[in-house]
């Protein structure tokens, strides 16, 4: 990183913001001074103003600073905004004419999975999850693929501080069963939901990754449960897989 001289000061703000968002883990005000080479009392300031303003927020009992809920709004803002958005869209179109079924853009939020994007199926009957609505993390592909992704002891902390609603009668309930799962699932890089959200709809997802590997979304299908069995949604799996690594590939890799 450059030296202090010559960081303008009106980029100090970004590049704190910067450094947080590719860290895997909350950092204290001396960590983020030593990586940007600013005075320890700069980045202070800068901090609490961001702390004030919603984009960073302080853990608590803790020293340590770490994304909060308008950081995050921001990144999924730039990747529905971002050049890669026509592209995004072409993948998802070829990967529902190859599946036949609606598939999703997927991205975390504070409350859950939020729906960025979809291409719908062509069948009549189909199930409505229009872009913008928020899912579940604890019964949902897209969101146990999140959670799989996290790292064991904030898996762990994760689920235990979830509101375990019952949705149907697979939703998990408790936090053992959920995390056995997540461990098959961190394993097998892909997840499913075997009716989990509602009834006769179920769903696969893997994730999108960005050049550290780190979740940055998922993309998943769906269809009833009519037309659709665990079983077929498996064997599309390195199918899904395959668009999730062009996905990555067009949003993070030049």
């Amino acid at each position: 990183m450059a030296s202090k001289d010559r960081i303008p000061s009106n980029l100090r703000a970004l590049l704190i913001l910067e450094v947080l968002g590719r860290s895997d883990h909350a950092m204290t005000a001396t960590e983020i001074s030593h990586a940007l080479c600013l005075p320890k009392q700069t980045v202070h300031r800068l901090c609490t103003t961001l702390t004030v303003n919603g984009f960073i927020s302080r853990v608590l009992s803790s020293k340590k600073y770490q994304v909060a809920r308008r950081l995050r709004e921001l990144g999924s803002g730039l990747l529905h905004n971002s050049r890669g958005h026509i592209a995004r869209r072409q993948i998802l179109k070829d990967l529902a004419n190859e599946v036949g079924e609606t598939v999703n853009f997927v991205v975390p939020e504070d409350d859950g999975m939020r729906y960025l994007d979809r291409v719908e199926t062509d069948w009549a009957f189909r199930i409505q999850l229009p872009i913008g609505t928020n899912v579940p993390f604890h019964c949902t592909a897209s969101g146990k693929c999140f959670l799989a992704s996290l790292p064991l002891q904030k898996r762990r902390s994760f689920v235990n501080n979830l509101n375990f609603e019952q949705r149907t009668e697979q939703t998990h309930t408790s936090t053992e069963t959920l995390l056995e799962e997540l461990a098959q699932i961190r394993k097998l890089q892909y997840s499913l939901d075997r009716e989990e959200l509602f009834d006769g709809m179920i769903a696969l997802s893997v994730p999108i990754t960005d050049k550290t590997g780190r979740f940055v979304a998922a993309i998943a299908m769906h269809g009833p449960t009519q037309r659709l069995s665990i079983d077929l949604l498996v064997s599309q799996v390195d199918l899904i897989k395959n668009a999730g690594k062009r996905l990555s590939k067009e949003l993070f890799f030049d």
